[in-house]
């Protein structure tokens, strides 16, 4: 007879994760998390203390995934920055609970704005932008922040309503707030 198969708490995480990509986060409790796994529930409460403690798991897990979504470039885009923004609102539209999980749910609780958008979530992109730019760290920063508002303002809109995803217009938004922000910076020493 072969072994039972261990669930382990890496399991438990990546089965959380597939329900909140594939139905939703709001769907993650011990019952669908061991039915993903095909086990009992006694495993998934063996390895965390509450339901909560897998939610949470989940959902940095789902960070993971999409600062991996965003910084995976493809020079699809004249700059690295316009895609890294069109990369973003694209994991609205096609990862839209994943999306719902991670900016619409209150795991950031405590942290300022300006904490998560220099933290080690987006390292990778502020020395790219410094060359794209040819900007110092704080005015690459500044527009990010900047950019990353706007964009994120059309990945919201776009996650939670039934509207059309129209590349060309979001491509224009972003090359407006990214050249505006330019402007400020470097010809007006603002920001």
């Amino acid at each position: 007879m072969p072994a039972i198969a261990k669930v382990t708490k890496e399991m438990i995480i990546d089965a959380a994760f597939e329900i909140a990509k594939e139905i939703g986060a709001e769907n993650i409790n011990a019952r669908t998390v061991s039915q993903k796994l095909g086990c009992s529930t006694q495993p998934v409460l063996y390895h965390f203390k509450t339901i909560e403690d897998v939610r949470m798991a989940a959902h940095r897990k789902a960070g993971e995934f999409h600062i991996n979504y965003v910084t995976n470039l493809s020079g699809k885009y004249e700059r690295p920055m316009l895609e890294v923004g069109m990369r973003h609102i694209q994991f609205a539209v096609e990862e839209t609970n994943l999306f719902r999980f991670l900016f619409h749910s209150n795991y950031y609780t405590g942290v300022s704005l300006s904490d998560w958008l220099t933290g080690k979530n987006f390292d990778s992109l502020f020395p790219i932008l410094e060359r794209q730019a040819k900007v110092d760290k704080q005015q690459a920063y500044n527009i990010f922040s900047q950019i990353f508002l706007v964009t994120h303002g059309i990945a919201s809109l776009l996650a939670n309503n039934a509207m059309a995803y129209d590349e060309a217009y979001c491509i224009k938004t972003l090359s407006n707030a990214y050249f505006g922000t330019m402007h400020l910076i470097k010809d007006r020493g603002l920001l």
